[in-house]
């Protein structure tokens, strides 16, 4: 059974940091892309940012880029996403999400992805 587990949300003040995990389970990583979503209250689940199965393939949201960075460790099934100068916009439920072709679709809008997390509460206070 495939586990995605995400962690290191909460309250941060407009300006700060954050960095959210995603421990991966059930699957053989390597073969996998990884990414984060996000859904706002009312809104729709939006992309963040994919992290290729080889390093040189990364993809962010023009709403992150900048600010956000995507990473993974392979030896511990684990990826990550660094997030700078938060926002009160960026308030959201954050998601992690694993994909063979996560790179290639999330770049056409495709947001069907094979396995999801049930996600982590980021908020951003004024």
């Amino acid at each position: 059974q495939v586990q995605l587990v995400e962690s290191g949300g909460g309250l941060v003040q407009a300006g700060g940091s954050l960095r959210l995990s995603c421990a991966a389970s059930g699957l053989t990583f390597i073969r996998y892309g990884m990414g984060w979503f996000r859904q706002a209250p009312g809104k729709e689940r939006e992309f963040v940012g994919a992290f290729g199965r080889s390093g040189d393939n990364i993809n962010y949201a023009d709403s992150v880029k900048g600010r956000f960075t995507i990473s993974r460790d392979n030896a511990k099934n684990t990826v990550y996403l660094q997030m700078n100068s938060l926002k009160p916009e960026d308030t959201a439920v954050y998601y992690c999400a694993a994909d063979r072709m996560i790179v290639t679709k999330t770049r056409s809008g495709d947001y069907a992805m094979d396995y999801w997390g049930q996600g982590t509460q980021v908020t951003v206070s004024s």
